[in-house]
Formats: C-alpha cells, structure tokens, sequence
C-alpha cells in the first residue's frame, strides 16, 4: 500500500490476521538509552519525532534496554502520539543489578506476569501492541510460554503477540497455539542465517519479519572500521567478533560492492544495505519491516529514503556473495541465537 506526501509505504503486521496499518520501516529504540555510546537525548527527541512525520509507525523497545530505562525514556513521546503508533516490547532477557555481564533467558510465567506489568507501568499504557518473546529458553515448553502469552491478549494487555531468533520448527510449532504476527531476527547483507528455516515458515504463515541490525549495526554504513579502534569503551559492538581485529579488516573489504552500488544510485550505503533489506519481502514473498535505529533526524531521514530505491538484477546479484563472507560470529555467545538450535 502506498502512502502519499513524501511518506513511507505502509503493510499490514501479520498478514492474515486483524493487525494494524503500519510503515514498511520501523524504528529501534534500543541505541538511545545503551549499548552505542552517549546519547544526546533532545536530539533523540527529535528524531522519534521525525520518525513519525516520516510515516514511521512501528517504534520498538525491550525492557532489557538499559533495564527499563528505554520503555521509560519512550513514555513521553508514546503519550503524545498513542493513537499514531504501534507500540512493541520484549520480555526474556533477564538481567541482575549486582552482575552489569549477566545475561539469562527466561520463558515461565510468573517471570512473564512480572515482566508485562513492569513494561505497562514504565511505557504508561493499558495495552501493548506487540509482545514479543525476547529470546526461546528450550528448557521450557514452548507451548506453555505461548500460551502464557496468549493469555495476555485474551486480558486485553496485549494485542499481538511476537517472537525473536527462533527457528523454522519453533514459529511453526508456537503459532499452532495462537497467531504469531511478527518474528524478530538480525537479517543483513552480512546476517542471513534467519534465511535457513525461519523466513520459510513466516512466508507460509503470513507472520511478518522484522529484521533487527539491518545495518549490520552500523558496520554496513562504513561510520567505523574496527570498533576496538573507532568506537568508544561503553560501546558493545567492542566485543562482538565481526567488528575488530583481523575480522574487522576482512568483512571491511566486502563494503566494495555496496559502495559502488550506492554511488550508481547517488545514495548511501546505508540506503542500499536498507534496500537490499525491504527486497527480501519481494525475494521471500512476505513482509519485511527492518527496524533501523538511529539517534539523528538526519539519518532517519536517510534511512527512510531507502524505501523508495529499487536495485538492478545486476546490483542483487553483486551483493549476494557478501553474507558467506563474512568472519567472525554475531553475538560472543551465539546461544543468545536461534542458529544453535538449528536442524
């Protein structure tokens, strides 16, 4: 569906399903409160604010995101504008004051039942209009988390219900309890393992993907080089393997390619590493609504511009090599991710 006014496109959220009306772009919170650096929060303002006059509707959080500090910082700007957004959060990621490094999953309900009430109280709103699960625990049945969940919308505390990195099987086997809408994973010019199994299932069941780091988190916009070297101490993308080091050297290489397409396109490349991105829905047959995050009106701007360009047989198959390419693993620990589960 086209939008007018120099806006962005919009979809459905879920295909199949009552889901609303949203941009085929959406926003990532998580940068402004942790994780990239300081953040000029006026500035962050702003660019939620740009997000929306853009035709940006999707804003999405965690309440793993600074701890709860990134649903709060959001509070306002959802109070203004709770009837032109669609509000997403996460619960799964539990995280312990006396341990900044510790991180576990947890899937039961009483931690659910917690976890949806704080997000409700720090966000400032009776309804959450997508509730994700952050991350799968296999220890627990996954039948009875989605099932907990779905408890949540039959309350009216929740509207839609998501999941993050799980496979093929999982979205199958989860949306046999209740409807899925959305499946958040990272899907990038140099992250397709989703592509193995979980973007098929999606396909088949109408579930919307949302791929999250669709900028390979900023190393695809070539703003830095070696993060050990380029970016500051509070910085996480410090210890994610791909980022530094020899790594670092070699992935920066496979940039080519892009760089030339984006000069063919007088754009960026950002922009095409977005286009690639909003491609996959014509590739894959379902729909994609990456969540770029930013901290700038001016790269909102950009990013949302990418909607708009469409790249050549040619200029596709340039870039299709670049994801088997690429050295050094995602995340430290990958079983933060579906791939360990694969079959």
């Amino acid at each position: 569906m086209s939008s007018s006014n120099g806006r962005i496109d919009t979809v459905r959220l879920g295909a199949g399903q009552d889901g609303p009306e949203i941009g085929v772009q959406g926003f990532g919170a998580m940068g402004i409160s942790e994780f990239y650096g300081d953040t000029d929060e006026a500035a962050a303002r702003d660019t939620l604010e740009a997000a929306l006059e853009a035709g940006v509707t999707l804003i999405d959080t965690a309440d793993v995101y600074g701890q709860g500090a990134n649903e709060e910082f959001l509070a306002p700007f959802v109070a203004a504008h709770r009837d032109e957004i669609v509000l997403a959060t996460k619960f799964a990621i539990e995280r312990r004051a006396d341990d900044p490094h510790y991180r576990g999953i947890r899937n039961d309900r009483a931690y659910l039942r917690n976890a949806v009430e704080a997000s409700l109280r720090r966000l400032g709103v009776e309804t959450i209009d997508l509730y994700y699960m952050h991350r799968r625990d296999p220890n627990i049945p996954l039948a009875d988390s989605i099932g907990a969940m779905a408890e949540l919308v039959q309350e009216g505390k929740v509207k839609h219900l998501g999941l993050s990195e799980v496979t093929g099987p999982e979205l199958r086997e989860a949306y046999a309890v209740h409807p899925i809408a959305a499946l958040q994973s990272e899907w990038s010019l140099f992250s397709r393992d989703v592509e193995r199994s979980a973007v098929g299932a999606a396909a088949e069941l109408g579930v919307t993907l949302v791929p999250y780091s669709p900028l390979g988190r900023g190393f695809l916009t070539g703003t830095f080089a070696d993060a050990t070297k380029d970016l500051s101490d509070t910085d996480f993308r410090r210890h994610q393997p791909r980022f530094s080091g020899t790594n670092a050297t070699r992935n920066a290489a496979l940039l080519a390619p892009v760089r030339t397409i984006a000069a063919e396109h007088g754009a960026t490349p950002a922009q095409i590493a977005l286009a690639w991105v909003h491609h996959r829905a014509t590739t894959h047959n379902l729909t994609v609504v990456p969540i770029p995050g930013t901290r700038t009106r001016t790269r909102l701007t950009e990013n949302a511009a990418a909607t708009h360009i469409t790249l050549t047989t040619p200029q596709l198959a340039s870039l299709e090599p670049i994801a088997a390419q690429v050295a050094g693993d995602r995340y430290p620990d990958m079983n933060f991710t579906a791939n360990v589960r694969e079959v």
